[in-house]
């Protein structure tokens, strides 16, 4: 046996076929004869195997140039037919160089390149070689759920001729299984490209990003290829609830590199510190015992943050729940205590003169 044949075989059953045939088993023998209804292989077993003509067809033209003597590899495809024959695929035998090199770059988690030659409901069909793979529709990353199925086939079809990348998720000869990936292969490229950036970037670079997505803790913005995360505590130096009400998808931002985690390939971005730190400026102006005119911005359980101009929120404890307070009202509040350095102004309500 040759070695891909060796390789083959061992990708199929884990060892070299013992006793009876079974379907998957690469075999070597010689032709014993041709006709035009196909062809017999000696396979040194009791039976010899059958080539049908269909199957020859399936051969490039330059590949099917046989001669009686010739040594040949064939795959079982049914140990006894309907007819008792021992029927063998040469076609089948030829593709398993792409099983052997779809099995590689899947265990060693390779992205290739490839444009879907075709789609059905399921997802797309991508040639591999002599091969077709197939990519399921929920491992493609912009097909939505939810779509209607009008909707689907065409965003499908404009699929079909577009080279894409995709990862190996799956390897089974026997099943004739060869499923690909394009959202693990984006992710992964995803991925790459940020440990690129991550090396070229230095915490204090100013970059320019486009945001990319919102969620309840933060923003995410690409910044060259990869996105960075910009906290929800980095996006004002007020404090926000939603994300949304300052940022939006698309929209362009200046941002400042605060943190590099190459442990974990992870970019920290800041929108708030490119802009004046109001603790800092109002260092030396505010002092405990002073009483301070402001808003309600934000109330929480705990109490009420109450803005004082400048980007400046100090937090008042409320401990009968806040009535009274709403966002929007003014209010009159004493200084309990400023720390510029912790970012910390806790103050008390004035009591209503009466």
């Amino acid at each position: 046996m040759t070695e891909a044949g060796e390789d083959l075989a061992a990708l199929l059953a884990g060892q070299e076929p013992q006793g009876l045939p079974e379907r998957g088993d690469l075999l070597e023998g010689h032709i014993i004869s041709i006709d035009s209804s196909g062809m017999i292989v000696d396979l040194g077993l009791k039976r010899d195997g059958v080539v049908m003509r269909s199957d020859l067809e399936r051969l490039h033209p330059e590949e099917a140039q046989f001669q009686v003597g010739d040594p040949i590899a064939v795959m079982v495809i049914a140990p006894v037919d309907s007819d008792g024959n021992l029927l063998v695929s040469v076609a089948q035998a030829r593709e398993s160089s792409d099983w052997i090199e779809a099995r590689r770059l899947m265990e060693a988690d390779e992205i290739l390149e490839a444009a879907p030659s075709g789609y059905n409901k399921g997802g797309l069909i991508v040639p591999f070689g002599r091969l077709q793979g197939f990519v399921p529709a929920s491992h493609l990353s912009n097909l939505p759920r939810g779509l209607e199925e009008e909707e689907r086939m065409s965003r499908l079809a404009d699929m079909v001729g577009t080279a894409m990348p995709f990862k190996i998720i799956e390897v089974d000869p026997q099943r004739r299984r060869l499923v690909l990936s394009e959202r693990k292969a984006v992710r992964q490229w995803r991925q790459d490209k940020k440990k690129e950036l991550i090396e070229s970037l230095k915490e204090g670079e100013v970059r320019t990003g486009v945001v990319t997505s919102l969620r309840e803790f933060g923003a995410f913005v690409d910044i060259g290829g990869a996105d960075g995360l910009i906290h929800i505590s980095e996006i004002d130096w007020r404090r926000i609830e939603d994300p949304g009400k300052m940022l939006s998808v698309g929209q362009e931002v200046e941002t400042l590199v605060i943190r590099l985690d190459k442990e974990s390939n992870r970019i920290g971005l800041s929108l708030k510190r490119l802009q004046p730190n109001p603790w800092e400026a109002a260092a030396g102006t505010i002092e405990a015992g002073q009483v301070l005119e402001g808003e309600v911005s934000l109330l929480t359980s705990k109490g009420a943050y109450i803005n004082i101009g400048d980007n400046l929120e100090g937090f008042l404890q409320v401990s009968d729940g806040g009535a009274g307070l709403v966002p929007g009202v003014k209010v009159s509040v004493r200084v309990v205590e400023f720390d510029p350095g912790r970012e910390r102004l806790d103050l008390e309500l004035l009591p209503e003169e009466s």
